[in-house]
């Protein structure tokens, strides 16, 4: 069974960055697409990002242009870049496969405020 693991949220200002990490026990197929979730408060879990490969991610409109999705499959990892951050990316982010396919890890709190 794949354990996802979520790391690098944390207490950011409006404008800051984070790094976002996902790191899966065992090896997840590269046919596989991967994606971030997150979830506000008293809010449905909805995609951010979603990888299919390294020339075809797509984006959630409110954070195109200022996320980016990236993997590494030989370390077994997907990645989220985080710029420029609002107080409405606060939520708990989720790293999962495009269909849910693996339980759901235990996330990662981000909040942004100044």
């Amino acid at each position: 069974q794949v354990q996802l693991v979520e790391s690098g949220g944390g207490l950011v200002q409006p404008g800051g960055s984070l790094r976002l990490a996902c790191t899966a026990s065992t090896t997840i197929e590269s046919t596989y697409a991967m994606a971030w979730y997150r979830q506000a408060p008293g809010k449905q879990r909805e995609p951010v990002a979603l990888y299919i490969s390294t020339n075809n991610t797509n984006y959630a409109s409110p954070v195109k242009g200022r996320f980016t999705i990236s993997r590494d499959n030989a370390k077994n990892t997907v990645s989220l870049q985080m710029n420029n951050l609002k107080p409405e990316d606060t939520a708990v982010y989720y790293c999962n496969t495009a269909g849910a396919d693996f339980p759901w890890g235990q996330g990662t709190q981000v909040t942004v405020s100044s």
